[in-house]
């Protein structure tokens, strides 16, 4: 089975391009490889019903974000100020970053 790969990490700032929270830009809280999906904060928003237990002493309705399709972001670009695609280059010293493709900057800092 090959390995699957995400554009994205955890920590990221990204922004939502398609979907009802079109526009909104945040961090990514949690990748998930394997399904292709993201949890960015305060994006995908949904509402559970959670009874009280030793986990969770106030019960009630909770809101708290779901998982999108990672091909929904694009990472930003503090340089370009908007979502931008990314490329991959090996420096000098033998690691790889991720560099955006319009400005040539690097994004793994």
């Amino acid at each position: 089975m090959e390995k699957k790969k995400l554009h994205v990490k955890k920590g990221d700032t990204v922004v939502v391009i398609s979907g009802k929270d079109k526009g909104k830009k945040a961090k990514v809280l949690v990748s998930y490889p394997k399904d292709g999906k993201v949890i960015v904060e305060g994006v995908n928003m949904s509402t559970k019903h959670k009874k009280p237990s030793q986990k969770v002493q106030q019960g009630g309705i909770i809101h708290q974000e779901s998982p999108i399709f990672a091909s929904k972001v694009m990472l930003w670009c503090d340089k370009c100020k908007k979502g931008v695609r990314i490329g991959k280059r090996i420096l000098q010293d033998g690691s790889k970053v991720r560099y955006c493709k319009s400005c040539g900057d690097i994004l793994d800092k």
